[in-house]
């Protein structure tokens, strides 16, 4: 055979796990997202996150300006929470203060865990403008999604509890999706909803007016409660928790710090 000569096969194409372009094309899309489940999942296992508290609230509140002191509150609350769950830390992590991972109130939470030494989780989502990772999150737990329904996801699977503060668009969507889900029944679990700040969220939204409309049902009003400071919400969440503190693992339970079956439904 002439040395010059090129094996017919030498060219060989990638594996299609290592195929860089198939993997960003449209017909891998159900690959891209099964990674998003898959991805955090394997992480929140091998760090023994049992559950979280979630916060959720404005990119744009800074720790200085108008409305800081949601800011300073949302710190403060998280770093309470985070001291008051070292109790409970027993092979697993419990009630780790989760946020959309950005800045403002998502940096106020995780900064508030970061200054207790805890844990703290930032499920990050590329956007053209506010949405960079902040620098409190636990490097482990810092995830950055493409798509919008696995960060919701994720949001809801772990949360024993949320804590919304002001916020637009999409705090707004974050809180409906959540009291929807609760109305519905649609959670395997209970999970307590806090909307902080009662003289903005009765402000910005007429709950009595969808109770008057016939649009939701008064019982609907029981599913969340309002605050005003760090320590009563900080009451309530520990109130609430404590309960969840003591139940044995279930079905229910989400099956991140078990080796077996972790596809099993749990949460959401």
């Amino acid at each position: 055979m002439d040395q010059t000569t090129t094996p017919p096969h030498s060219d060989r194409r990638p594996a299609a796990y290592l195929n860089q372009e198939f993997l960003n094309s449209p017909d891998a899309r159900a690959l891209r997202i099964l990674a998003e489940f898959l991805e955090p999942l394997a992480h929140f296992r091998r760090e023994k996150v049992r559950d979280t508290v979630v916060f959720f609230g404005s990119a744009r509140l800074r720790e200085e300006g108008p409305l800081a002191e949601y800011y300073r509150d949302a710190r403060t609350l998280a770093r309470l929470l985070t001291e008051w769950s070292e109790q409970f830390v027993n092979g697993t992590y419990r009630f780790v203060v989760c946020s959309g991972g950005g800045p403002g109130i998502m940096e106020a939470a995780n900064r508030g865990a970061h200054d207790a030494r805890g844990k703290t989780i930032g499920l990050n989502i590329g956007l053209p403008f506010e949405q960079f990772p902040n620098p409190y999150i636990t490097p482990e737990l810092s995830f950055e999604f493409h798509y919008f329904f696995m960060r919701k996801f994720w949001f809801a699977y772990l949360a024993k509890a949320m804590v919304v503060f002001p916020g637009g668009f999409g705090t707004l969507d974050e809180m409906l999706e959540l009291l929807t889900l609760s109305q519905t029944q649609k959670l395997a679990k209970k999970v307590t909803i806090l909307l902080y700040g009662e003289k903005y969220w009765k402000e910005i939204l007429n709950f009595d007016a969808l109770v008057r409309y016939g649009m939701i049902s008064p019982d609907d009003l029981k599913l969340f409660r309002y605050v005003d400071d760090p320590q009563t919400a900080f009451e309530l969440l520990k109130t609430d928790l404590t309960v969840y503190a003591q139940q044995p693992e279930s079905a229910e339970m989400p099956a991140i710090a078990r080796s077996r079956n972790p596809l099993k439904p749990a949460g959401a």
